[in-house]
């Protein structure tokens, strides 16, 4: 059924509703005028709208909600990625751009109303306190938090602070109960979240989001590789939606020549501007392969599009998102913060990879969906190369715009072992709390992640006790054929996941990528 959009009506709708209710309020109560004066602005105008609900309508109403609803249905008007940030929700936000915040180092999981510490940082306060992997915090600063419906936002509201603040914690150790302060201090947000030799002469680096300090993480982690011999790399930026502009072009800047275009920014009030690679990059002469999804985007697909323009490597994987436009955060006067789309990016090859928006902003993000419903994700759509989007690399490539970054080599969805069991099973937690009770006797039982990797597998045994454990924790997940299908996904999964409870994601990605075929695609060419 062919999609209407209405949205230029609800305003009106709104108003006349407003209206008429005024009307039949006035006539079925006791009459209050409300005097509008000529000279107020239109501006004023939805300031006394929302008094007046406040004041008259049935039910209560939060006034600042409304409000604050307002502005980002407006913004949507324009693009989908103009927003308006509430000033509770700017810190947060400003924590993932620049990469740290303040508090104590640690990895939790909330496992039947408890919060268990499942990973210590390295050099964080925590550590230095003598915190430990399988402590149960009972108390926060005398607060118990146990047996209570507690949020990971709860949990972290608390732990958080100013640097050099102390928050005292009541922990549960081995059936022991002891006392913890901990200074708290600045605690990285790490982007670059895995990276290893994963063949002799081929690394492999995960970024998850760009920030301030992404580069200088890659930076490192690409010195650490080299230095075990790395002379081809995957980056691997599936499912990374983006971040800060600069953390993409600085990378990019390591692979290409001085004076190649990595990006153009052009805006209405914003001057063209071309960012440009920088002598002496630390990576010219590194093969390279970068993995994307449908979910990589913004950030994610201008590193991607510079080194697919510019024929400095090869894009595996399926279509990218096709955010192609840049935002600037403008502060507001009560802290709070809008979000504006100040122009739009092209590629060095001139292309932009905005994909199109008739002002629905749910039908925009539904696009992911009906990328699987119309089979994209299996096989190359060869609607989406139109000749008007079509562009040229330097070396004769032909690249095309107008909705995402499209790979050299498309790799189909892996669907293999999929189930609506396996589904359920991923969205329940029980990964994650079986995999944390299972290490709580053997985290010191392997040498390293290597041996672990080496030695370690699901039994059948093991296998079929996570399967009783999700059985017991929902009643529904008893789809014995759907669990026979999926019973080698699985296995890798709760490998994965064990793995990650001991590692945390560098241990994750080891082991999931033994079977992941996006990244087995990219090791066989470089190969």
């Amino acid at each position: 059924m062919e999609r209407k959009n209405n949205n230029y009506l609800i305003p009106v709708l709104m108003a006349l509703s407003i209206t008429i209710g005024l009307f039949l309020g006035d006539s079925l109560s006791n009459k209050k005028e409300l005097i509008f004066t000529e000279e107020e602005s239109r501006y004023q105008k939805l300031q006394d709208i929302i008094e007046v609900l406040n004041r008259r309508y049935v039910d209560s109403v939060d006034g600042d909600a409304i409000f604050e609803s307002t502005i980002a249905d407006m913004l949507h008007r324009l693009d989908p990625h103009s927003n308006y940030i509430a000033a509770e929700d700017l810190k947060k936000m400003n924590e993932s751009i620049h990469g740290k915040f303040g508090g104590i180092g640690i990895r939790f999981f909330i496992i039947r109303d408890t919060v268990c510490i499942t990973n210590v940082l390295p050099n964080s306060p925590s550590l230095r306190a003598g915190l430990a992997s399988g402590d149960k915090i009972l108390e926060v600063d005398g607060k118990k938090i146990t047996k209570i419906k507690i949020t990971n936002e709860n949990v972290m509201d608390l732990l958080k602070g100013m640097e050099g603040t102390k928050v005292k914690l009541k922990l549960l150790r081995n059936g022991e109960k002891i006392i913890k302060t901990v200074e708290r201090g600045s605690i990285p947000v790490e982007s670059v979240v895995a990276s290893y030799m994963i063949e002799e002469e081929i690394g492999y680096v995960r970024i998850n989001q760009f920030s301030v300090v992404t580069s200088i993480e890659f930076n490192q982690a690409a010195k650490d590789l080299m230095d075990q011999g790395m002379k081809k790399m995957i980056l691997d930026l599936r499912n990374n939606g983006g971040g800060v502009l600069t953390g993409a072009t600085d990378i990019a800047d390591e692979f290409l020549p001085e004076n190649v275009p990595i990006v153009e920014t052009r805006g209405a009030h914003s001057p063209k501007f071309t960012y440009s690679a920088t002598a002496n990059g630390a990576l010219e002469d590194i093969e390279l392969v970068i993995l994307i999804n449908s979910n990589s985007a913004s950030a994610s697909e201008i590193l991607a599009g510079a080194i697919q323009d510019n024929d400095r490597g090869m894009i595996f994987g399926r279509r990218s998102f096709g955010k192609g436009l840049v935002q600037e955060d403008v502060l507001l006067r009560d802290g709070s913060n809008l979000r504006l789309t100040i122009a739009r990016y092209y590629t060095p090859t001139g292309r932009c990879i905005q994909k199109a928006y008739n002002g629905d902003i749910e039908a925009y993000y539904e696009d992911q969906i009906e990328r699987y419903d119309n089979g994209e994700m299996y096989e190359v759509d060869s609607s989406l190369f139109v000749d008007s989007l079509k562009y040229i690399t330097p070396k004769g490539r032909v690249v095309y715009g107008g909705g995402g970054i499209m790979p050299d080599v498309f790799i189909p969805f892996d669907t293999s072992g999929s189930s609506w069991f396996l589904s359920e099973l991923r969205y329940s937690s029980a990964f994650q709390i079986f995999a944390f009770d299972f290490v709580q006797d053997k985290r010191n039982k392997w040498k390293g992640l290597k041996d672990f990797n080496r030695s370690f597998n699901v039994s059948d045994a093991l296998l079929n006790q996570f399967f009783d454990f999700a059985k017991e924790r929902n009643n529904n997940m008893t789809k014995i054929k759907e669990q026979e299908n999926s019973k080698r996904r699985i296995s890798a999964l709760l490998k994965s996941e064990i793995a990650r409870q001991l590692w945390v994601e560098q241990g994750f990605y080891q082991v999931r990528n033994s079977s992941d075929r996006d990244v087995l695609r990219a090791v066989e060419f470089l190969r």
